[in-house]
């Protein structure tokens, strides 16, 4: 038995609260347009159904009870969110502006660069694993088996994040015109790469959960 109404309020709340997920998202939306924030929205959704299965299957617990395993992910997750946020300061201190993800798209031949962005950035994220581990027993009765409702409650996790994500992706979309300003896209893209950097060292400082 799940503890649906409690469950959908705090997910809600949790969900709009900004997060490194949205500093990726918000960036790819700048540089890359809409498209490029909904292919990094669908990027952390499939992250965040892999992190839903892996508590499910118990693989989260192993993770979080093995100081190397929590280790080695919180410092790739880490390392990878201060690339991002080095990379576009970089590029704002060397032309004027964040370099843009259209041109990694590109590079990368297969239009992956903003869904691979998303995904790494949730995937690699110990915390989100931990996350799911203490949020979501909540809300199940004791004594009941908790595959089944940690799976329902992961994907409702995710589809609300996706619903969320959609229209803060639109809102950035509409005022696209005044977002895309030369001077305003130079601001907004040093302050989310500064961000993303600061919730890189905070990643790294993690402790193991006891």
């Amino acid at each position: 038995m799940i503890h649906l109404y409690p469950f959908l309020l705090l997910s809600i709340f949790l969900i709009v609260l900004p997060g490194p997920d949205t500093a990726v998202v918000t960036k790819n939306t700048i540089s890359a347009g809409k498209i490029g924030g909904l292919k990094t929205a669908l990027g952390v959704c499939c992250a965040l159904f892999l992190h839903t299965a892996a508590a499910s299957l118990g693989l989260s617990a192993v993770i979080m009870q093995s100081a190397l395993l929590f280790s080695i992910l919180k410092y790739v997750g880490a390392v990878y969110l201060t690339y991002l946020g080095v990379k576009a300061l970089y590029g704002v201190m060397k032309k004027g502006e964040a370099p843009s993800v259209e041109t990694d798209i590109r590079g990368g031949g297969e239009h992956t660069a903003c869904f691979k962005q998303g995904f790494l950035t949730d995937f690699l994220n110990p915390k989100v694993a931990a996350f799911f581990l203490t949020f979501l027993p909540q809300f199940v009765a004791p004594g009941s088996h908790s595959f089944v409702p940690f799976l329902l409650m992961g994907a409702a996790y995710t589809a609300m994040t996706a619903i969320w994500f959609l229209f803060y992706i639109s809102f950035i979309h509409y005022i696209s015109d005044f977002m895309k300003r030369p001077k305003t896209k130079k601001w907004i893209e040093g302050i989310t790469g500064a961000v993303m950097i600061g919730f890189g060292i905070k990643l790294a400082l993690e402790k193991v959960q006891s």
